[in-house]
């Protein structure tokens, strides 16, 4: 070997085994941190969310740490089912943006020594906890930290779903995201198999009891969003017992909503009918009675978590819909996407069983939150449920709103009918409103009620349906003005035939014979909408 070659050499060992030294010095001062997380009602370990953080708001890579704990969930290890991100693919700590990860109910770390912040948090029912820890050189800490509820909605027989979440799994997967949606403390999380003009995304292993999963009380459901078009919404099918496609009438969406309703689901458009024209489908497919539920919480357009228009429209218009709720993640957030940012509860009215579950759901008896509780009963009934009573007697009206100071207080409570409101909350409280009166009847009518929080944090129930001698519900004070709004809603369709968009995506032209079918049928429903 040349001398030069040598001396190169004998200097690369040395600065090798100074690095090593050095590296050597720091991992000796580093700190080791063991936190365990207990449910303060049952006093065992619970998946939670945390977000660790130094005095300087750095948060610190702890992968490597959170890989080798037995105790973590599996969220930074390896590239299975959870860590599939927007484009199908595996993107790792991409999905928890704000630097958050999920443990089960424990987890070890090793870091610089200095003062910290440990955040905890699970779903809305638990208080949130902050907590410093002041780590030495080469110290070793153990902390044990109890989450409490402030309110407990299944006790009450209530049940908190996601009714949009799109994640990969194969059966391996299951207990992993099960886990994880319990750190969310969302009980029924469905897992929707994506598709377009194209392809599928999301793949679910099977459908139906085949594909679904329970441990305790979580759930796994499969569930499609497909059809999604551009022009005309995108939609949501929970329950059936098969996946259904058909690529060859990819626009008929009255066709799909058949097959799923013959295979035992329900169906509904997502978005809250905003976005990517999801208005137009609900004139297309609501007005003739194909759809089952509206998708009205969600962080996915400007106009906020719960806008009401298109729900209170058809309501108006004489037609049951369920309110639902998801976060559609992984894209939807206030801030970021996470699972169960906005949700939906079911009084499932005993254990929680899926079949007791989806017939709740059926049945409308929800609300949809993104941080309150909200409760309403109309001469005893839920949410969903129709009363019948003569003309010129009263019903009896019960609202309450719980949140809690600091996390989710509450600022205004409404119960309103026809979109008017019929009582409010006189007095401010951020722990509890409650509104409680009786209304006389003369004519049927949609009751529901509502409430504000701090900022993004909503809810809405399902309305109460209140008919009149065996009538309907609908409102004919503003009948022309929503009728006038559907038919201009399927006139834009006309309008996305005539003139094409030239988007890849945009494939309405193709179908323009079945779209004019459908068209045609909206507007004989609408004719017999009478005054």
């Amino acid at each position: 070997m040349p001398r030069r070659a040598q001396s190169a050499l004998r200097l690369t060992i040395v600065l090798l085994f100074l690095l090593a030294l050095i590296h050597s010095a720091q991992v000796s001062r580093d700190a080791t941190l063991s936190v365990r997380i207990l449910d303060g009602s049952t006093g065992r370990p619970t998946p939670v969310r945390i977000t660790f953080q130094n005095s300087h708001g750095v948060r610190p890579h702890v992968r490597g740490a959170l890989a080798v704990s037995d105790s973590a969930l599996p969220i930074p290890k390896q590239a299975v089912a959870l860590l599939w991100g927007q484009q199908d693919r595996a993107e790792g700590f991409a999905l928890q943006p704000d630097g958050s990860f999920y443990v089960d109910g424990a987890f070890d770390v090793r870091v610089p020594p200095g003062d910290y912040t440990i955040a905890i948090s699970k779903g809305f029912e638990y208080g949130r906890r902050t907590e410093s820890v002041k780590l030495a050189p080469g110290g070793s800490v153990a902390k044990e930290y109890r989450i409490e509820r402030w309110t407990d909605m299944p006790s009450r027989g209530w049940y908190s779903s996601d009714d949009h979440i799109h994640l990969r799994r194969s059966p391996g997967d299951d207990p992993s995201i099960t886990r994880w949606i319990a750190a969310e403390d969302i009980h029924v999380g469905n897992l929707l198999q994506m598709g377009d003009f194209w392809t599928t995304y999301f793949s679910q292993y099977a459908f139906g009891p085949a594909g679904r999963y329970q441990d305790g009380s979580r759930i796994l459901s499969p569930g499609q969003e497909e059809p999604r078009t551009p022009e005309i919404g995108h939609t949501i099918s929970l329950g059936a017992r098969e996946f259904v496609r058909n690529s060859r009438e990819y626009y008929s969406f009255d066709r799909l909503f058949d097959a799923v309703h013959n295979l035992g689901g329900i169906t509904g458009f997502a978005h809250q009918g905003i976005s990517f024209h999801g208005y137009r489908g609900m004139a297309l497919n609501t007005l003739r009675g194909k759809t089952d539920f509206l998708e009205l919480a969600q962080f996915c357009v400007q106009e906020g978590p719960l806008p009401t228009e298109n729900y209170y429209r058809y309501l108006d218009l004489g037609y049951k819909l369920t309110a639902l709720a998801g976060s559609d993640f992984p894209w939807c957030g206030p801030e970021f996407a996470q699972i169960g940012n906005a949700r939906f509860y079911a009084q499932v009215g005993g254990p929680l069983t899926f079949e007791r579950w989806f017939a709740a759901v059926r049945a409308g008896h929800t609300f949809v939150t993104t941080g309150p509780m909200l409760f309403l009963t109309v001469n005893g009934k839920l949410p969903g449920d129709t009363v019948d009573v003569p003309r010129g007697s009263k019903v009896r009206i019960v609202a309450e709103a719980l949140g809690v100071q600091g996390q989710i207080p509450l600022e205004s409570l409404e119960v309103v009918g026809h979109g008017k409101v019929l009582g409010k909350a006189d007095r401010a409280n951020p722990a509890r409103m409650a509104v409680e009166l009786e209304a006389p009847v003369d004519h049927g009518i949609w009751i529901a009620a509502r409430c504000m929080a701090g900022k993004g944090q909503m809810a809405h129930t399902t309305p109460v349906y209140v008919t009149v001698g065996g009538g309907g519900f609908e409102n004919p004070a503003n009948l022309e003005k929503n009728r006038e709004a559907a038919e201009a809603h399927l006139k834009e369709i006309e309008g996305e035939l005539a003139h094409p968009g030239n988007s890849i995506d945009s494939q309405a032209v193709r179908h323009r014979a079945e779209l004019e079918r459908q068209i045609a049928e909206a507007r004989q429903r609408l004719k017999a909408l009478v005054r």
